[in-house]
């Protein structure tokens, strides 16, 4: 038999729940069982890969400090990557014990939310232990709270010998017709997989700067496309580049309804209809004052003193417009 016991505390040595899940282990290994032990927060790095490790458990314990509100991050993440990423077939012959030690009030309601997570994943709760601890060295001293955790741990091998079943609950149900862990269609392999590459923040860094170069690829394609847009083609026309200059405009045509975005990097200069998420600088102006501004009729700087136009961001690479850009001259 083999339990594996993920901690979701901090590891402060006045931390009732690691006096606990030591106890435990120790009991289970009295009684020959492996029992394997993760500190979620020496493998936050790697969370969304832990759900493998499910894969040989017969039973497995989730202990949760409370210090303040609910279960806390480390113990979320861990059950949000089985939910995730986790083999559902597997985790339905899996039992769970929920331990839950409290320093402030709501030690039930943590309990409460193990059991209903392990529920939705399609696993076996067992009963478990929750207590409300004031002082941890009385707690851990007292020999009536050992016994007790010792029969709760008994208790929990003898559910997975014998093979224990539960009454059906509503969960299940509500899992069935209502919640769907992906709207990739994955094979368990194919989960445990994804669930690597997402844990590799180099990789997934590389996904984004690749999707990146694709989108501003084809917006430039698309702005290459739109000589006919007076705008884009007097913005090329007048551009003058300055080294090291980095940055993005995005022009809100008020009474258009759209916007351009202008993207220089140094001597590179990207125009195109659309927006952007995160802008140096975001300008909302009229057309016909922007119109005035492309024909030299009057600055960039000067329409936003006079009021004609608003803009808000960096205001240095806002007064930097009327040098990248050169109208009339």
């Amino acid at each position: 038999m083999r339990v594996n016991i993920y901690y979701g505390g901090r590891g402060l040595i006045d931390d009732p729940t690691l006096f606990t899940i030591e106890k435990i282990a120790k009991v289970l290994d009295e009684l020959h069982v492996t029992v394997e032990r993760y500190n979620l927060y020496e493998e936050k790095s790697s969370i969304t890969v832990l759900p493998k490790t499910l894969k040989d458990a017969d039973g497995v314990i989730l202990a949760a400090s409370v210090e303040w509100f609910g279960i806390g991050g480390y113990l979320q993440q861990f059950l949000d990557a089985c939910w995730l990423y986790g083999d559902k077939e597997n985790i339905t012959h899996i039992y769970m014990m929920p331990v839950v030690m409290a320093t402030t009030y709501g030690e039930r309601e943590a309990e409460y939310n193990l059991i209903r997570a392990w529920e939705m994943l399609g696993g076996i709760p067992s009963n478990g232990l929750c207590a409300y601890v004031d002082n941890h060295v009385d707690f851990e001293t007292n020999a009536e709270y050992n016994l007790m955790i010792e029969k709760k741990t008994e208790n929990f091998y003898r559910a997975i010998s014998k093979k224990s079943i539960a009454f059906p609950n509503s969960s299940m149900q509500i899992k069935k017709k209502m919640l769907r862990s992906s709207s990739l269609s994955l094979t368990p392999q194919e989960s445990e997989q994804l669930s690597v590459y997402v844990s590799n923040d180099n990789y997934v860094k590389k996904q984004k700067e690749d999707i990146e170069e694709l989108a501003s690829l084809f917006k430039g394609m698309l702005g290459e496309g739109e000589d006919a847009d007076s705008y884009i083609r007097k913005l090329k026309e007048n551009f003058y580049p300055m080294d090291d200059m980095e940055a993005v405009f995005q022009i809100d045509l008020t009474d258009e309804n759209s916007s351009l975005v202008i993207e220089i990097k140094e001597d590179k200069l990207n125009c195109y209809r659309g927006s952007v998420e995160k802008a140096d600088v975001t300008a909302k102006v009229q057309t016909a004052v922007f119109n005035d501004i492309l024909n030299g009729g009057k600055s960039f700087q000067s329409a936003f003193m006079s009021g004609d136009l608003s803009a808000q961001g960096n205001f240095k690479i806002l007064r930097n417009f009327d040098t990248i850009f050169r109208f009339g001259k």
